[in-house]
């Protein structure tokens, strides 16, 4: 059996959920009561990333190789045809992973690797100095975040209603970034590379930007690579990490875009 760690529940249609970079599955906590109420959700540690184990040194993590554990994942499980669903890089991911094996839908929120070229220095910027508190920090954080002010100031950047994280998910975001041991690697294979799409896709795709994301810039979200016809939508008041912002909205289009 693969390594990865995952949570499963509820019943119906499959469906994955991926996470970004320096997250983990915890990230959809907000959201899975509702989405486990129609469907059977999975939300995966990525490799490197919550409890799963790194890649062996000599593999590259790049969001190809990635997607590749996660394909084999699903094999182990007999999961065919699933709905994916993810979020920045977990988005990148679930494109690469939608060339390897069937999908029923793609539902890409706030997608990593639109970007022209190499991975803009203000995202790697933000990124690696989250980390860097997060992880040199972490007491700090996790002390300051069981108050409200203290939730709108660590995460301001990434989420768009910060108050409205309970402080033990704002405590389990702060250990899933400074914990990770994927995180550098991860960054570090994607920091010169951005999506460029494979065989064409005919998998019915929606895509979804925070309206307060201030993390994925709008010069970063180029959508001439996604497939034809991808639907794109916005979840208003959110922030890049909109499924604590506003979980019935998250839940609202992943429910929408598997029935595509």
């Amino acid at each position: 059996m693969s390594s990865l760690a995952f949570t499963r529940a509820g019943t119906g249609p499959p469906l994955v959920l991926l996470h970004g970079l320096g997250s983990s599955r915890h990230v959809w906590d907000p959201v899975i009561p509702v989405l486990a109420e129609r469907f059977d959700v999975l939300a995966v540690d990525l490799s490197g990333f919550g409890d799963s184990e790194p890649l062996p040194s000599h593999v590259e993590p790049l969001p190809a190789a990635l997607a590749a554990i996660v394909a084999g994942f699903l094999r182990e499980l007999g999961i065919t045809n699933p709905h994916l669903v993810g979020h920045s890089l977990g988005a990148w991911v679930s494109l690469e992973l939608a060339q390897l094996c069937p999908a029923a839908s793609l539902t890409l929120i706030s997608p990593a690797g639109l970007w022209r070229g190499a991975t803009p220095v203000y995202q790697r910027a933000s990124l690696h100095a989250i980390r860097w508190f997060t992880e040199h920090g972490e007491g700090v954080l996790s002390h300051l975040v069981n108050y409200r002010p203290g939730r709108l100031v660590v995460f301001a950047q990434t989420h768009g209603r910060p108050a409205r994280m309970t402080p033990d998910h704002a405590r389990t975001n702060i250990w899933g970034m400074g914990r990770c041991p994927g995180f550098h690697a991860t960054s570090k294979a994607v920091a010169r590379r951005c999506y460029r799409a494979g065989a064409p896709l005919s998998v019915p795709t929606t895509v979804a930007f925070g309206s307060r994301d201030l993390l994925l810039l709008r010069r970063s979200r180029h959508l001439d690579q996604l497939p034809p016809g991808t639907r794109v939508s916005s979840l208003p008041g959110c922030g890049h990490v909109p499924m604590s912002d506003d979980p019935d909205a998250v839940a609202g289009l992943i429910t929408e875009s598997a029935r595509v």
